[in-house]
């Protein structure tokens, strides 16, 4: 201080008004320099903290899609969501407070208490005796701010799956007359996240009022100490103690900024670990270090003595199919035989429990899964289309198809007299779900996107069962017109639609009771036979 005097009164000399002009653009400038700082520490800050956000969204998406259909069973898709958003935002924020932490406001207090230990080496080792209790204390606040930030999330995840649960069922929840039922169960969760949030945000609101009544604390216990010290030892003039007092005033911000930091971190830290949990999880179904990139189909497919279950109970028993390239083979029984998971073990979806599945002799689980399903097209009996455009549905298999090979394929599907007759024909963006088309259209649509895909092995799961009869008639042209010259796996639930199979596999609880033609099954007069019975009676 008295070097600064001494710098001023040497610039200034004795004109007075000159060395306030000084001073006023010394603090000025200081203030400036401050701000300046302030902006491009934040500046740098915002870049980091978005970078990270962004890139563990992207990890996070490529690991949600990546993982198997499995995991999915399990897990609501509203919790899936609440941990992609706001949780890695959550994340976020935590993580800023955790640079401020470490970097800004440490620095500002070792840097203050050096100055501080220069005016009064005794009256500063006073004040190292009163920072760990209130450390203690503010600590002792946080520790249930974990449990509670993780309630909150929890509950949000269970709100956002009510959300897309009704959504995604609004038709079936209005025509029953349940939108009180479902208000029920969503307003009861956001109840739940109501208190959840009310016990968090307390538990953090307490820490600014505490730390700021522990800091005047450690302040007024300072005045009495250092009071003594200047009235009664005299030990430390007066002015040195009230650049003192200004200076242990200052490091009361950093260290609040720190307490509130530390309850970020301990908050976030509740959201990291759900995202970590998805992050983390292991995919049973990968490919293998030396897996083959398989291009060509040359002599069919076989599944050897497969035995498979979904929890406990075995939906497929020692199972045995062979399916010959350029065969078409139907998959027919009640529902809960076994068919469509078939389909799913065929695809790689899951994983067999015992046996094998093969493709030209190569077990499936020794290619890679992107060149397995590269062989395969599927169509469900749930069109399963996006909010895009006709073309770019058409086109999902093919990212570069030309459009010339979208209409064609388009065409096959007996897709595309309807697709013109759109307000903007292939450009025409089809809704949610594919929600402005009919059944029938959606189901051709799925077709037309099969066919340009031009796989050597097509897996029917069921194409037709949800359709009228005009549309199933063109469903059925187009599925045939598909499946020449291909090898078709057919699940089929209206038995109409497979008399011109190969062959006929009948399954009864997993286990195949009959196979063989339509005329060679109807012969036997067994299952096969009262199944047709039953349908013609219907």
């Amino acid at each position: 201080m008295d070097s600064l005097g001494y710098q001023v009164t040497l610039y200034a000399g004795s004109d007075k008004m000159k060395g306030l002009v000084l001073v006023i653009g010394l603090v000025l400038i200081l203030f400036l320099l401050k701000n300046l700082f302030n902006y491009l520490a934040m500046y740098f800050i915002t870049f980091l903290r978005n970078g990270v956000l962004k890139d563990i969204r992207n990890a996070m998406y490529q690991k949600i899609t990546d993982l198997p259909i499995s995991y999915y069973s399990e897990k609501r898709k509203g919790d899936v969501i609440a941990r992609i958003t706001s949780d890695v935002l959550e994340i976020q924020h935590s993580f800023l407070s955790i640079l401020e932490l470490i970097v800004r406001e440490p620095l500002t207090i070792l840097f203050t208490i050096l100055v501080m230990f220069s005016i009064s080496g005794k009256l500063t080792l006073f004040v190292f005796i009163f920072i760990p209790i209130a450390g203690a204390i503010i600590s002792w606040i946080g520790k249930s701010l974990k449990k509670q930030s993780d309630n909150v999330q929890r509950e949000q995840g269970e709100f956002l799956s009510i959300v897309e649960e009704t959504l995604g069922g609004l038709r079936v929840i209005k025509a029953f007359n349940s939108e009180s039922r479902f208000y029920k169960t969503f307003s009861a969760s956001t109840n739940r996240f109501f208190d959840f949030s009310n016990k968090l945000l307390n538990r953090q609101n307490l820490a600014s009022p505490t730390g700021e009544f522990l800091g005047i604390l450690v302040i007024g216990v300072l005045l009495w100490f250092g009071g003594k010290m200047v009235l009664v030892e005299e030990t430390l003039d007066a002015a040195s103690f009230i650049a003192y007092m200004g200076l242990a005033y200052n490091i009361l911000t950093p260290a609040k900024s720190i307490s509130k930091a530390s309850y970020g971190v301990k908050k976030g830290n509740a959201a990291a670990e759900r995202v970590l949990e998805i992050l983390e999880t292991e995919n049973p179904i990968i490919d293998k270090g030396n897996a083959i990139e398989k291009t060509s189909f040359d002599s069919g497919i076989e599944l050897k003595n497969i035995s498979f279950k979904y929890e406990d109970e075995y939906v497929l028993k020692n199972f045995d199919l062979t399916v010959p390239k350029g065969d078409t083979v139907a998959l027919v029984g009640q529902s809960g035989s076994g068919k469509s998971t078939i389909a799913n073990l065929v695809t790689r979806f899951y994983d067999v429990n015992e046996g094998e599945i093969n493709i030209d002799g190569t077990d499936i689980k020794d290619l890679t899964k992107k060149s397995l399903r590269n062989l395969m097209g599927l169509v469900t009996q749930d069109s399963i289309l996006f909010n895009d455009t006709v073309a770019k549905n058409i086109s999902l298999g093919k990212e570069n198809a030309s459009e010339a090979e979208i209409i064609e394929a388009a065409k096959i599907a007996n897709a595309h007299e309807f697709i013109v007759d759109l307000p903007e024909s292939y450009d025409t963006n089809i809704g949610d779900s594919g929600n402005k088309l009919s059944g029938g259209q959606k189901q051709r649509l799925s077709i037309a996107r099969a066919v340009l895909k031009n796989p050597p092995i097509m897996i029917l799961d069921e194409a037709t069962s949800a359709l009228d009869t005009e549309s199933e008639r063109l469903v059925q042209d187009a599925l045939e017109k598909m499946m020449r010259n291909r090898t078709s796996i057919v699940i089929a639930h209206r038995l109409s639609t497979i008399q011109k199979a190969n062959n006929i596999v009948v399954l009864q609880k997993g286990e195949i009771v009959e196979q063989g033609t339509h005329d060679e099954l109807l012969a036997k007069n067994g299952t096969y036979k009262k199944l047709v019975e039953m349908q013609s009676l219907g």
